[in-house]
């Protein structure tokens, strides 16, 4: 990792992780794992360790120890450890959309492994959770997600919103919310917003660090969010996806039991190319496609109304008549969008007469009308 100080080294972090030991095998936490790399940004020190998965639960009270001594170094004002696990050879790899309990039974603290179960399912107290997804980054993705899970909540339902854009993580801010979670017994506990739940790992880490994470490390963090955090019963999760169609994508349909995917696109010809391969991987994946959105369908101007389709108009509705999947609607580009999401108060909530608000419901309306045989009781 980059923009370490001369003063820390890989054999620095090394020699603190060998002096924390565990007191029934007295092997250190340096034997027990491998140090992957480490980064430190504004006095901020975090560390990736590599675990087997049958190790890692009991792993935490040494990696407690292990930050405290490491925040002993000049210039390291905090220090977290992050473990990826990885399964060791010879057994197959679990089931798609199933994962496994620690052994032992019980909660396992946040950043441990996923249980060893291979028949536990995924969230089992979920109903119904669907991917907000787009072929290309800058269509409103996550402006749409959040605005989705309000409106959803709005109707009376139980909604949890999972940001899963890593790298890009932006509904803490879209939600107006600078709190961390806190972990009680070994799980973290979503931030109630808006009448929702809601985990970003922007609520968890500097929002001026880069997440210069490799693919498996990116899909831990992922899976950690969806098993080691106490979701409780949901009729809806909402999934901010990551945009394109690689391979955290691919990774998180096999992990999760998607009851379907919204597409976000604008209208204009290179942004519906993109659109149409995300429905193609979805439709690859057996994800059924709820729908495709065009956002950014027009301008109204604020001071005589006149409507300015600038990235032109009806694109969307087409490609989903070509593609044989429902059109949800249209939202238009307005300044009060930006600003809502700016502010922290999404605009079904701050302003619910205005034509997006209005866009945004029946978008929810028609998603929840296509879930109603998962969420009626």
């Amino acid at each position: 990792m980059t923009q370490t100080p001369p003063s820390l080294h890989h054999d620095d972090i090394a020699k603190v992780l060998d002096s924390v030991l565990d007191t029934q095998t007295g092997h250190s936490l340096l034997a027990l794992g491998k140090l992957e790399g480490f980064r430190l940004e504004e006095g901020k020190l975090s560390v990736a360790l590599s675990v087997p998965r049958e190790k890692a639960a009991a792993l935490s009270p040494l990696c407690d120890e292990a930050a405290l001594r490491l925040k002993q170094f000049p210039g390291v004002q905090d220090a977290t450890l992050i473990l990826t696990a990885h399964r060791p050879a010879g057994p197959a790899a679990p089931t798609p959309g199933r994962t496994a309990p620690a052994a032992g039974g019980g909660h396992r603290p946040f950043g441990g492994t996923p249980p060893a179960d291979p028949n536990a399912p995924v969230l089992p107290d979920v109903k119904a959770i669907i991917a907000v997804a787009s072929g290309k980054g800058g269509v409103g993705k996550s402006t749409t997600a959040t605005n989705l899970a309000v409106a959803l909540a709005q109707q009376g339902l139980k909604v949890g919103l999972l940001d899963a854009d890593i790298y890009g993580p932006s509904l803490h801010h879209m939600l107006g919310t600078s709190t961390k979670p806190v972990a009680l017994q070994g799980r973290l506990q979503p931030l109630d917003v808006w009448g929702l739940k809601a985990v970003s790992i922007g609520m968890l880490v500097d929002e001026k660090q880069a997440m210069i994470w490799r693919g498996p490390m990116v899909m831990g963090a992922i899976t950690q969010f969806l098993t080691d955090v106490d979701w409780g019963p949901l009729d809806v999760m909402v999934v901010d996806m990551p945009p394109g169609t690689g391979d955290a994508q691919l990774s998180l349909m096999q992990k999760v039991p998607l009851a379907g995917a919204v597409i976000v696109s604008t209208p204009q010809d290179i942004a519906l190319i993109d659109a149409r391969r995300g429905v193609s991987m979805f439709e690859k994946m057996k994800v059924p496609v709820l729908g495709l959105i065009e956002n950014m369908s027009y301008f109204c101007c604020p001071n005589c109304g006149h409507n300015t389709e600038l990235f032109g108009h009806g694109g969307a509705r087409k490609e989903a008549e070509a593609l044989q999947v429902p059109f949800l609607g249209e939202v238009p580009l307005l300044a009060s969008i930006r600003s809502s999401g700016d502010d922290g108060t999404p605009i079904v909530a701050s302003a619910p007469e205005s034509d997006a608000a209005q866009a945004f419901r029946r978008i929810a309306q028609a998603t929840a009308e296509s879930l109603k045989d998962r969420l009626t009781p």
